[in-house]
């Protein structure tokens, strides 16, 4: 985390709820100048954090202050923010262009360059011209973005803008979300896939069940996450054998027999995936299956928050 001069965003102890559904709890966290990644599974309650940020919804307890100011109130913090939301939020029947200019116009954009820039910022230039509802998702998120950047925001906060984008376009998206960051705007990213965030974002933000689960720079969150107590099930075709080589290797903890098959034990997931087939191999096993039993995402988010 910067200096406290350098904090742009700054949520204190914030809850929001919908009638019995908590949605965020005593949530404390601060964003800076650059990109922050904020992770978490689906309901984690990272749509509506960014919704607080933004303005568009009240906390029900807690503060937000954005550039020393209540997005809900002041003008010119609303004005120095844009939000990318993860809904289809762009009329079919209009045009990139069309979409980009009726941002430029509900934010006093006067500079008549403003909406061309914008376009070719996210590659849309060539088909500015096309209707929306002829995109693929992936230009239709573009076009989204366009329609954020047109105003020059010095917050940009995006949920989950590389949703639909084939590979080349979450790239070239990546690289321009981290030339904002390089140029000092504050810029805030949900994703609730941890390999995207670390391509994004130096500093990474874990929401869980509505709390704050991790925080802290990408090889710290990856370390948190990765390196946790694992099991994982192993077929081979010399069981017995594998399990003694095993036992010897520093990543495993224990293995047990269920059936045909073991269960190996293990604190560094990492490491046993590249000793693994080292160890078959050198006693001439043939692995069959390699499957994680605890592996899902969301288990990991909920170890986090334990």
């Amino acid at each position: 985390m910067g200096a406290v001069g350098d904090v742009v965003v700054e949520v204190d102890n914030v809850s929001a709820w919908f009638g019995q559904k908590v949605a965020l709890s005593e949530l404390t966290v601060s964003f800076n100048p650059g990109v922050t990644g904020l992770l978490g599974p689906n309901g984690a309650g990272k749509t509506t954090l960014l919704r607080v940020i933004t303005g568009l919804l009240p906390p029900s307890r807690g503060t937000v202050t954005v550039a020393g100011g209540d997005p809900r109130r002041d003008m010119g913090v609303r004005r120095a923010l844009a939000l990318v939301p993860e809904d289809e939020a762009a009329p079919g029947p209009l045009t990139a262009r069309q979409l980009v200019e009726y941002r430029a116009d509900l934010n006093g954009v006067t500079d008549p360059a403003a909406t061309a820039r914008a376009l070719e910022q996210v590659g849309l230039t060539d088909v500015a011209d096309r209707r929306l509802e002829g995109f693929s998702k992936g230009m239709r998120q573009r076009a989204k973005v366009a329609a954020a950047l047109v105003s020059d925001p010095k917050i940009l906060v995006l949920d989950e803008p590389l949703n639909g984008a084939d590979p080349v376009q979450r790239v070239n998206l990546i690289g321009l979300f981290r030339r904002l960051g390089d140029e000092g705007r504050t810029v805030i990213v949900s994703s609730h896939v941890l390999r995207e965030v670390e391509r994004l974002a130096e500093r990474i933000v874990v929401l869980v069940n509505g709390r704050l689960a991790a925080e802290g720079d990408r090889r710290a969150i990856r370390d948190a996450m990765v390196d946790r107590p694992r099991r994982v099930l192993v077929r081979a075709s010399a069981p017995r054998a594998l399990a003694a080589a095993l036992v010897a290797q520093e990543a495993v903890t224990g293995v047990t027999f269920e059936g045909d098959a073991l269960t190996v034990a293990t604190k560094r997931a990492g490491d046993l995936a590249l000793v693994l087939p080292r160890v078959a191999r050198d006693i001439g096993a043939r692995l069959q299956e390699v499957r994680p039993l605890d592996e899902s995402l969301e288990s990991i988010f909920r170890e986090l928050v334990r």
